[in-house]
């Protein structure tokens, strides 16, 4: 992969890291709040407790993404981005676009969903 492909996923990646960064900060600060109230009655802590719930789910699936970023601008940074981690496959323009810290290529991300790597 050439250096301005390679700087123009760099960029992608860390721009989205950092997105991910604040929404999780954001995600847990709302969760922390929801507790906050000492008036509410029994159904609203309810409320609250289960909005609570998906807020941490919801950054427990962005930390994951989070991570998968961070191991994608090391594979930059070692030369190795772009490439498939398991059968070492150049991956196609297309996935990097939509998925750009994507370590699999198609094959080896079907069979990595299936168990079979």
């Amino acid at each position: 992969m050439d250096k301005k492909r390679l700087e123009y996923y760099k960029k992608k990646l860390q721009t989205r890291r950092d997105e991910l960064a604040r929404t999780i900060t954001r995600t847990e600060e709302e969760g922390r709040a929801a507790d906050d109230d000492p008036t509410v009655d029994l159904a609203d802590k309810a409320a609250n407790s289960y909005t609570k719930e998906f807020l941490f789910g919801q950054t427990n699936t962005d930390r994951a993404i989070l991570q998968l970023i961070d191991q994608a601008l090391v594979r930059i940074r070692s030369g190795q981005y772009g490439t498939c981690v398991e059968c070492e496959e150049e991956l196609q323009q297309k996935r990097l676009e939509a998925v750009p810290w994507a370590r699999y290529c198609v094959s080896c991300a079907e069979k990595h969903e299936q168990g079979l790597l």
